[in-house]
């Protein structure tokens, strides 16, 4: 294998001549629509996790190359409530017709922060979903996506297509003020009718004995019934350490959750995204963030067994500039939780182009400039 070659780099929004309002950007998503047009999409506020951050949309024409924004504004109260709204999911479950899938926090309270250190529950949360039927121009009201049963939810990366079925990928955690003990699953609300209905929440992965937490799920699909390839940024609570990035390969038929647990890979790092290539080669573009802290495009033919580092490329290297007190060892979990909201790149995204062709987004700056970068790689 060689590694992927790099056709064009560029920003997809340049938040260092952004407003202050807009001047940080991540969580970044990505979709290729049945016209071709790009559209990504990311969260965007003054800072990370503030009470008024929004999300923001660029669509591109040129596969990449160039980016225009989209004017629409999003609504951030819901029933009336204040809040923030976290990641823009887009999918195109019918030519022509998107979907807009976000987390929604309650904001009533702007001192609240979003992970309370005493309880370890977040703010409380809807996901909600909108549509466009104008290639993204505008946007109607909110709905509610049903996640029954669970609490502490939130979206962990981009929604997954399979011929007549779509899959949110989400992951539930613990409420603000929910007594009790904390319960980390990964999990996938399905539609069979292109998001008009939801059937309950399937669960992808978790573990029974609260030890080990598959965080920021990110699926691809690998056949038209259902299967998938998942990684995710595994945890380990007891060790108090992140481990190595975790996978998965499933199907929907295999019932009420997936036929297995997820494995650890050779690869390092946390959040990660799949893609699968013409020949059966599956990508994984991952953050890392040790030192120097690297985006890096991996790649293996065998499933994931093996990831040889001479196939894979480097796309951004970072020195974190924020004052983290957390390495990948002796994790004090609260704290950790307040380094996330101060890493200043990361969330990768990977969207095919077709012909083996992808492209790749990110976020990437300085604590106070976050912009959100796009690289075009053809293998």
């Amino acid at each position: 294998m060689q590694p992927a070659n790099i056709e064009h780099t560029g920003l997809i929004f340049d938040a260092t001549t952004a407003p202050e309002s807009e001047r940080v950007c991540y969580f970044c998503s990505l979709i290729r629509l049945a016209s071709g047009n790009l559209i990504a999409g990311w969260q965007n506020g003054p800072g990370k996790h503030t009470p008024n951050n929004s999300v923001r949309l660029a669509r591109s024409h040129d596969n990449g190359t160039s980016w225009q924004p989209i004017a629409h504004r999003f609504v951030t109260s819901w029933q009336g409530v204040p809040g923030s709204l976290a990641a823009a999911e887009l999918i195109e479950p019918e030519t022509g017709r998107l979907l807009l899938f976000t987390t929604w926090f309650d904001r009533s309270d702007p001192e609240r922060p979003l992970f309370d250190p005493e309880t370890e529950g977040i703010l409380r949360a809807v996901q909600l979903y909108c549509v466009s039927d104008d290639d993204g121009e505008s946007w109607g009201d909110w709905q509610v996506m049903p996640t029954p049963g669970l609490s502490g939810c939130a979206l962990t990366g981009p929604v997954i297509q399979w011929p007549g079925r779509l899959a949110v990928t989400f992951e539930s955690f613990k409420q603000f003020d929910e007594p009790g003990p904390t319960h980390h699953a990964a999990w996938l609300c399905i539609s069979d009718d292109g998001g008009r209905t939801f059937l309950p929440p399937w669960l992808v992965a978790d573990d029974p004995t609260d030890r080990l937490y598959y965080w920021d799920q990110r699926l691809a699909a690998t056949d038209d019934d259902g299967g998938y390839v998942a990684l995710f940024w595994t945890h380990d609570r007891s060790a108090q350490q992140d481990l190595t990035i975790h996978l998965q390969w499933a199907s929907l038929a295999d019932g009420d959750r997936a036929a297995s647990t997820p494995v650890a890979t050779s690869l390092p790092g946390q959040i990660a995204a799949p893609a699968m290539t013409s020949d059966g080669r599956l990508l994984a573009f991952a953050v890392d963030r040790g030192q120097p802290g690297t985006m890096r495009l991996w790649q293996s033919d065998d499933r994931g067994v093996s990831w040889p580092v001479d196939a894979s490329l480097v796309i951004h290297q970072h020195e974190e500039l924020a004052a983290i007190s957390q390495g990948h060892e002796n994790i004090d979990f609260a704290e950790y939780w307040e380094d996330m909201g101060k890493w200043s790149f990361g969330h990768p995204a990977i969207q095919p182009l077709g012909e083996d062709r992808f492209l790749l987004a990110y976020y990437a700056g300085t604590p106070d400039r976050m912009s959100v970068h796009g690289v075009r790689i053809s293998l």
